[in-house]
């Protein structure tokens, strides 16, 4: 059965943010000076590989069988939920110090709400309804991950902005 060429494209558009991704969470997590943040962001470019591993499986299988093989599943369980904390309390106590923190939030933030429209899209455009079910699927994970980091935001936020007057309170 042969491939839609715009499919593999966009698995490899996909392998291409997931590793991205990996590079972006590597980048936070050896720049952070919060333990537990290193080890939060460390877990996120780990599921990034993973991400990428899945996609990898996929395109092989599209380019050999011509389908999806519902067989291979992303492995590892999504680690981040919304209002899980993802520093250490001293980083609430050094808040208007914390810019790096903020900005890694908020950049991993659009990278992933970037993944979920790419993903949701490409649910959208497919003809299949396997290749459908694959993309909502990876839009549900990166949910995951964006829902995290605006939580973890929005956590952080008042602390942030009172510190550095950014609001008036």
């Amino acid at each position: 059965m042969p491939v839609n060429p715009k499919l593999l494209s966009a698995l490899e558009q996909a392998i291409q943010a997931e590793i991205e991704g990996y590079h972006f969470y590597t980048m936070v997590a050896a720049a952070t000076k919060d333990p537990k943040g290193k080890e939060t962001f460390e877990a996120m470019a780990q599921d990034e590989v993973l991400h990428a591993e899945f996609l990898r499986a996929q395109h092989h299988a599209l380019e050999t069988t011509g389908r999806v093989d519902e067989m291979i599943r992303i492995l590892g369980e999504p680690g981040f939920e919304a209002g899980v904390s993802f520093f250490s309390e001293g980083l609430k106590q050094r808040a208007a110090k914390a810019h790096f923190e903020m900005t890694a939030l908020s950049v991993g933030a659009q990278l992933e709400a970037d993944a979920m429209r790419f993903y949701t899209e490409q649910a959208e455009l497919a003809d299949d309804p396997s290749v459908a079910k694959l993309f909502r699927d990876l839009a549900q994970w990166e949910r995951g991950h964006h829902d995290a980091l605006v939580s973890q935001m929005k956590e952080l936020e008042q602390e942030y902005w009172a510190a550095n007057r950014f609001a008036p309170f």
